[in-house]
């Protein structure tokens, strides 16, 4: 004890705390010594610091990524029990206090089998301690604090230590999920900032719905892409009937897709309908769910290109049903079960607008003519008539 006393007279110590105040946490370090938290706009990494003041260091000498920015160094925390240097750093590949990307891709299993290319991302790193001592020999043991943390972007590992004789080791891998930024929101026009008001009798058939999923404090790097949405008459979609508004690359003709892949919000809106399940009832009610994909800005466009993606023609039927896991689910959509205004108006999709003006355009032009030869013949009978 009085070797690492010395020692840390030497190459300089935390001003806060002492290692004999340490008390039964003065000891070797610990595969359980690193904490990581992956959050979804940073991660933050916790090392308890009385192990390394013991092996020789303190948290001024402990460098993340080799990086001496400031902003990358550790912070002494002895608030709590047992005190920890902690490390706090933006999910931002130009931000990140060196930390390393690395975005995999993998074939969709259960839930995601008709997706051929699920990605998530990798983001790893390296705390190591700076041996302040001078000469041909050293007694402290080198430090080395690895972490991890995957994300899936649509919506980890085991500890492992190493022991070899000259270095103390720990690798701490973690799980993160951006799915607490993902919210969905219902609108009632087309510039979404009136929120869809529901009445106690239900909506009307035919009532446009103008659906948003959008990220909060989730990192810039990173865009919505909706890859599928659908409507269920149980809050768990497995348990009921569904109906896509879309798969990928097809959609039903009545639904519009507005703004999708583009940025940290994606939009679409549909006309509100019933199921005909529920045709003695009063009011119909479903849900809106909504696979959601994070993609990089920069990759995006691939994942909206139909030839590089399976087709997806059947309604969604895994037995494993979707979860909040994976999926962003609305509040309940009350339709009335019968409405004779509704039932007047004519519903096009996009598909047959263009054929209805075409239709229009000749049934006027073909009157026009008619108009005009019936003008011709009065004209010639009347100046016949006259002299």
């Amino acid at each position: 004890m009085k070797i690492f006393l010395l020692l840390l007279s030497i190459i300089g110590r935390s001003t806060q705390l002492l290692v004999d105040e340490c008390g039964t946490e003065a000891r070797r370090p610990k595969l359980t010594d690193i904490a990581v938290q992956c959050g979804t706009s940073s991660i933050d990494l916790a090392i308890e610091i009385c192990p390394v003041m013991y092996t020789g260091y303190n948290e001024t000498l402990l460098i993340l990524n080799h990086m001496l920015d400031p902003v990358c160094r550790a912070t002494l925390d002895d608030s709590v029990t047992p005190p920890v240097a902690r490390f706090s750093f933006p999910l931002n590949m130009t931000h990140a206090c060196g930390s390393i990307f690395r975005t995999t891709s993998a074939a969709g299993t259960g839930v995601f089998s008709d997706f051929s290319n699920i990605q998530r991302v990798n983001i790893s790193g390296v705390v190591r301690s700076t041996d302040p001592t001078k000469g041909m020999i050293t007694y402290n043991a080198e430090l080395k604090y690895f972490y991890s943390c995957a994300y899936p972007l649509e919506y980890l590992v085991n500890n492992t230590q190493i022991d070899v004789s000259s270095s103390s080791i720990a690798i701490k891998d973690n799980n993160g999920s951006f799915v607490s930024t993902l919210s969905m929101e219902l609108f009632s026009d087309t510039n979404y900032t009136q929120p869809l008001v529901i009445p106690e009798l239900g909506l009307e058939l035919r009532t446009s719905v103008f659906v948003e999923v959008k990220a909060t404090n989730l990192t810039g790097q990173y865009h919505v892409l909706l890859d599928q949405c659908y409507a269920s008459i149980s809050r768990l979609p497995s348990n009921s009937s569904t109906f896509n508004l879309f798969v990928p690359c097809s959609k039903d003709r009545f639904t519009t897709m507005m703004e999708n892949g583009e940025s940290q919000s994606a939009r679409f809106r549909f006309p509100a309908f019933r199921f005909i399940e529920q045709q003695n009832e009063t009011v119909s009610t479903y849900y809106l769910h909504c696979i959601t994909r994070l993609c990089e800005k920069s990759t995006c466009s691939t994942f909206l290109q139909c030839n590089n993606r399976r087709k997806r023609n059947t309604l969604f039927t895994s037995d494993e049903g979707i979860t909040k896991t994976y999926t962003i689910s609305s509040s309940e959509i009350i339709t009335k079960g019968d409405s004779n205004e509704s039932k007047e108006k004519p519903l096009i999709g996009e598909e047959e607008k263009d054929e209805a003006a075409v239709g229009l355009g000749a049934a006027v032009g073909v009157l026009a003519f008619v108009c005009l030869i019936s003008l011709c013949v009065a004209a010639v009978f009347y100046k016949r008539l006259k002299y």
